[in-house]
């Protein structure tokens, strides 16, 4: 079943730096992926149904970033719908990076399991955006880094696993899943995967606005 969106609704938006897409630099704070394509297509085909968007997403975050400030940023608001798409930095980056460490699929699974507790509690309806990662071709730059495909195949291995536990949290929550790594891959089999993400993390206008037209199919 979908979500049924009611007038006055506060829709709130959080995770990492796909979500916060430089939400600090727009006029809206919405930033200017997803969550500003949900919200302006909302409003074209709702008018008679306004509601109140916020997005708290913060670039780099992990699940244990989201714990640290989740009453305040989340709980605090009392949102509605919350949207969470986390993982990516929870991922094993520390193959390349001698600073990173292995955040085990089990702390993945219970911190994650931490923020959607007090949500459902308080009633809230929740959306889960698996983490995703792309097969993109040749070596791709970050930061310091150079990624390489063999890297990227070793971050599959880690992220597979924690993809799987935000399905599993979704089913136990009763929670609407949007299936992004699967998305993604179907999307990519026709066109390419840089067509949806240049650096496999990060969506394209074409990847923001895949991820926004999946994520309004899950409301209504």
């Amino acid at each position: 079943m979908t979500i049924t969106v009611r007038p006055g609704s506060t829709m709130m938006f959080t995770g990492d730096s796909i979500t916060d897409c430089q939400r600090l630099e727009s006029e809206d704070g919405l930033g200017f992926g997803y969550p500003l394509r949900v919200a302006g297509e909302w409003g074209l085909r709702h008018p008679d149904r306004p509601v109140t968007w916020l997005n708290t997403g913060i670039s780099g975050n992990k699940v244990m970033d989201l714990e640290a400030r989740w009453q305040a940023d989340v709980l605090d608001a009392r949102p509605d719908v919350v949207s969470i798409l986390v993982g990516v930095n929870d991922m094993g980056w520390h193959t390349l990076d001698p600073k990173g460490y292995v955040i085990p699929v089990e702390d993945f699974a219970a911190g994650y399991d931490r923020l959607l507790a007090p949500l459902a509690g308080a009633g809230t309806e929740l959306i889960l955006i698996e983490p995703f990662l792309l097969p993109v071709h040749g070596v791709v730059e970050a930061g310091a880094m150079r990624i390489g495909e063999k890297e990227r195949r070793q971050w599959r291995t880690d992220l597979d696993p924690k993809i799987q536990a935000v399905r599993s949290l979704a089913r136990s929550y009763g929670a609407q899943l949007l299936a992004a790594d699967a998305m993604f891959a179907d999307l990519a089999a026709t066109t390419g995967p840089e067509y949806w993400s240049a650096d496999g993390v990060h969506p394209t206008p074409a990847g923001h606005a895949a991820l926004a037209a999946a994520w309004l199919r899950l409301v209504m």
